[in-house]
């Protein structure tokens, strides 16, 4: 007769090993808080940023420049998707940054709600190759997981930006398998190969200090609705660690716009701008 120990043995060690295994955490974002100023109040006739603002951050009059711009189908398949595939120059950088970035919209402010649904997609806290980040604006909040590559720069001149063959054959030849497989295999790779450049939109951007915190002013052109003219975007950010922190800061630095005359009540949707006018 064949005892039926050793089944009943492995049958309580397979129970007892499947209920220790536990799926991975999610990923520990860090924050940006991003808010808008006025820019009829901020900038001066020529566009850059008034003496007083500079004054008030302790920027320096010298800006740094950077030029970007997007890839997607005309019906925008990637950023359907979530996907922000960007080509970035930065003045004085060696190299074209590479930006494969996934979106996740932060309802009610339940960032961790957020942060789980991209854990059931695959980004946990075992995801080492992207970040995750809490971009904090006035009143809408997005999870942002990305992973950043480079491509050479090579004869091309300054701010130049490749165009559109270059620009496909690098994202296409850096994307990681998580962009390129996410609806199957290898959807970032061909919907890259029919995709095209939005933008490219050149940006300025001023360093200086606020509330012991470095603070950054962009100013970025972008087209208007309209298509013939030129809307001036000024984008107040800074960044931390800690949710806490972020939340204090972000109604802290709002304040401190609104008592200046310089807040603009409106949150800062850059890419959404450039995927809609380009």
């Amino acid at each position: 007769m064949i005892s039926a120990r050793p089944l009943f043995v492995a049958g309580i060690f397979a129970l007892f090993s499947a209920s220790t295994v536990t799926a991975a955490a999610n990923m520990i974002p860090d924050y940006e808080v991003k808010l808008l100023m006025n820019p009829t109040a901020v900038l001066n006739s020529d566009h850059k940023l008034k003496a007083t603002v500079l004054s008030t951050f302790s920027m320096p009059t010298t800006v740094t420049k950077m030029n970007v711009q997007f890839l997607d189908t005309d019906a925008k398949d990637l950023y359907s998707a979530g996907w922000s595939p960007r080509i970035r120059k930065t003045e004085d950088e060696d190299d074209f940054e590479l930006t494969y970035k996934k979106r996740y919209p932060i309802t009610n402010s339940d960032i961790d709600a957020a942060l789980s649904t991209a854990n059931s997609q695959g980004f946990d806290s075992t995801t080492t190759t992207y970040d995750a980040q809490v971009e904090w604006g006035y009143q809408v909040q997005t999870l942002s997981i990305s992973r950043k590559k480079s491509a050479s720069d090579s004869g091309f001149s300054g701010m130049d930006l490749p165009g559109k063959k270059d620009s496909q054959e690098m994202l296409i030849d850096e994307a990681p398998d998580k962009f390129d497989d996410w609806l199957y295999n290898d959807w970032g790779t061909d919907t890259l190969d029919v995709s095209r450049i939005y933008g490219p939109v050149l940006a300025k951007r001023s360093i200086g200090t606020w509330s012991g915190f470095q603070l950054y002013i962009e100013v970025w052109p972008i087209k208007d609705a309209a298509g013939t003219g030129v809307e001036y975007i000024v984008e107040a950010s800074f960044k931390t660690d800690s949710r806490t922190t972020a939340a204090a800061k972000h109604d802290e630095l709002m304040s401190f716009l609104v008592t200046k005359g310089w807040f603009l009540a409106q949150d800062s949707l850059k890419t959404s701008l450039i995927m809609q006018r380009y």
